[in-house]
């Protein structure tokens, strides 16, 4: 199974033990980008990467839940450091180990089993949790078909879910990873950018890449080949980020020397810290000897920064009752982070996992020797770390204050057997339904509760801080007197008749219009395509750079590209353009629009003509829309284009007047 990121980390770091906390605190910085599905978020690592005999996964083993997965677990033949609570899971199958405490049988989850991924999904989004990073390793082994198969169901759990989630490659042991981590995109990942719950950040899908410059055998790669890997992403419109060692700029023994620019080059920077700290002293230290630095050097440089928070291991008794977990929240929070990355969601094997868990030794295999959430005489319930993550989120959303004091209980008021919590649920499918100059309207689907929602409440997100604009006992608000042309971040939580509050809606970022209707709508919003050439993608079209553009894959009509306006929107004009280079001859591109509500754009807006773009006339073309229903989809299918065998838009910009 190669080194692991925990033994990695063990093996090289000297953990700093009872660091005493620093006077200092670091400044709230401006963030190198807006709210989007990274920044101002929390985002679990998720690793989907167990399976069991007979659940129909191409691996055909106890994946990862054994040392040995041709033998069910077992005491003798164990990969696991925690028992999962499987009160929740639909399918489940039997191991080798006794009964647990309560007499029940002993008997594990498949990842592979959708409705597993579902439930997982239905957990981060009732607790709260924004975005998942699906960990893809080397996917040209054994374990790549079970691995294609997995990001199809997280995709299809994110869409049923309204979770986010994005692709997270771990570089360990890869081999060819230069040039096959780049085809291992464009021929499999690259599609699921396509579905609306793909993570996007400032307009383009979020890659992250986890293993550069960790100094050890199995992260053997230069820095040409980093940056050119890096680079290549860039290159096809993607917004990536990098999962580094913790010393990546002070140095140290985690990180190869000379590559700075290597991590200068990244997004985002996400630093690596399980196996580097296991008590709140550690996160103390780590606070003052690495964060407040890197919050600094990463604004000075326009990269955003997503630091790693743990849960700890329970086998090696960390926790401490998730006092370790919040106070690394703190830290992170109040050094003014852009992010934060939980690890791990589901990593039952090396103990750090946040989903639900047995509470006590009632709900694990007698004679195993696995611990439970009771493991240092405090009763958790099973969902506590999901309920901790939750209330961490709303600290770096600024919906609660900056408190050193865990605000989480370990159990809720029904006891450590009760999963639920007694607030409200959180509002769904928050939406812009309407804009102006000044004005955004909202809409949500209705909370529920077991006491009554009483109201809403309305946030608008500045920096990471949620400023409350307005409350509403209906599903509906008009925010006004904002700024035009200006983007704004909204999200809402819920109120009941006994004080509780929600956790937020999905967030939603609307553009304010001018009077006159001369916003660019599709301005750097995300976009989709029937493919291109090179690294021509379509992110091009939006990105205001007269000399980049979007080429279709060439002698293959018709092709199409498309824009998400981000809401429902009426459209009246489209303006295409070409590089105004005079090397770009005139030439005419026949060219038909589609729309709609949903990124099926089955309407048709307008029909095929032809359309000419000229350098004496700025190579630009006008395509003018009937009146015609809102549309939050616009698509553009091209099926002739008489300058070259291909569709070619440098910019593609969208009127609402």
């Amino acid at each position: 199974m190669g080194v692991t990121r925990r033994t990695f980390m063990q093996a090289v770091i000297a953990v700093t033990a009872g660091g005493t906390q620093t006077a200092l605190a670091g400044a709230a910085v401006a963030a190198g980008s807006p709210p989007g599905d990274v920044v101002g978020k929390v985002t679990v690592g998720y690793q989907g990467w167990f399976a069991c005999t007979g659940d129909g996964a191409p691996i055909n083993g106890w994946w990862h839940w054994t040392q040995d997965w041709s033998r069910p677990p077992s005491p003798s033949n164990t990969g696991t450091k925690c028992w999962p609570d499987m009160r929740e899971y639909a399918h489940s199958y039997p191991t080798a180990y006794g009964n647990l405490g309560n007499g029940q049988p002993a008997a594990l989850f498949s990842s592979y089993d959708q409705q597993t991924v579902d439930t997982h999904f239905q957990w981060m989004r009732q607790y709260g949790i924004d975005t998942a990073a699906l960990q893809r390793f080397n996917p040209t082994g054994g374990e790549g078909p079970t691995r294609d198969a997995m990001a199809v169901k997280v995709r299809s759990a994110a869409e049923s879910h309204d979770v986010k989630f994005y692709v997270m490659y771990d570089v360990t042991g890869w081999t060819g990873m230069r040039s096959e981590i780049k085809a291992d995109w464009t021929d499999k990942m690259k599609a699921h950018t396509a579905s609306p719950q793909y993570a996007t950040q400032n307009g383009q899908p979020v890659v992250c890449i986890w293993g550069f410059g960790f100094n050890d055998d199995n992260h053997p790669f230069s820095t040409d080949a980093c940056l050119d890997v890096i680079n290549w992403f860039k290159e096809q419109g993607c917004y990536v980020i990098g999962g580094v060692p913790r010393e990546w700029r002070t140095g140290g023994a985690g990180t190869r020397t000379g590559y700075t620019d290597v991590y200068h080059a990244f997004h985002m920077i996400s630093p690596w810290m399980v196996g580097a700290i296991g008590n709140a002293g550690d996160s103390d230290n780590a606070y003052s000897t690495y964060t407040v630095g890197d919050e600094a050097d990463c604004a000075s440089h326009g990269i955003d920064y997503q630091p790693c928070v743990l849960p700890g291991d329970v086998s090696g008794r960390q926790r401490a009752h998730g006092d370790f977990m919040w106070r690394q929240f703190y830290n992170m929070c109040r050094a003014g982070v852009q992010g934060i990355y939980i690890s791990m969601f589901d990593e039952y094997n090396e103990g750090n996992q946040i989903a639900k868990t047995a509470e006590t030794q009632a709900w694990v295999p007698t004679g195993s020797g696995l611990l439970a959430l009771d493991e240092d005489g405090t009763a958790c319930s099973s969902d506590y770390y999901l309920r901790l993550t939750g209330d961490g989120g709303r600290m770096l959303k600024g919906e609660i204050g900056l408190t050193p004091v865990r605000p989480t209980p370990p159990t809720t008021a029904g006891g450590s057997d009760t999963t639920a919590p007694t607030a409200p649920t959180a509002p769904a499918r928050l939406r812009v339904t309407g804009r102006t100059g000044s004005s955004v309207t909202l809409a949500w689907d209705a909370a529920t509760d077991n006491v009554g929602v009483t109201g809403y409440r309305v946030l608008r997100m500045d920096g990471q801080s949620g400023t409350q604009v307005g409350t509403v006992t209906g599903t509906s608000f008009t925010v006004t007197g904002l700024a035009p042309s200006t983007d704004y971040v909204f999200h809402v939580v819920a109120l009941d008749a006994a004080g509780g509050v929600s956790l937020p809606s999905n967030q939603v970022t609307a553009t304010t219009g001018t009077a006159g209707g001369t916003t660019d709508l599709a301005l750097r919003r995300p976009t989709a395509e029937s493919g291109h050439t090179q690294g021509y993608g379509s992110g091009n079209a939006v990105d205001d750079d007269p000399n980049s553009y979007w080429e279709s894959a060439n002698n293959s009509f018709p092709q199409w590209i498309q824009v998400d306006l981000g809401a429902a929107t009426t459209v009246r004009r489209i303006v295409l353009t070409l590089p105004p280079s005079s090397a770009w001859g005139a030439r005419t591109q026949t060219v038909s629009v589609q729309g709609g509500i949903d990124s099926g754009v089955s309407g048709q807006l307008l029909a095929a003509a032809d359309h000419r773009s000229d350098p004496a006339s700025g190579n630009t073309a006008t395509l003018t829309l009937p009146t015609s229903s809102p549309v939050r989809y616009v698509r553009l299918t091209v099926t002739a284009n008489t300058g070259w065998p291909a569709a070619q838009i440098s910019g593609l910009k969208v009127y609402a007047a």
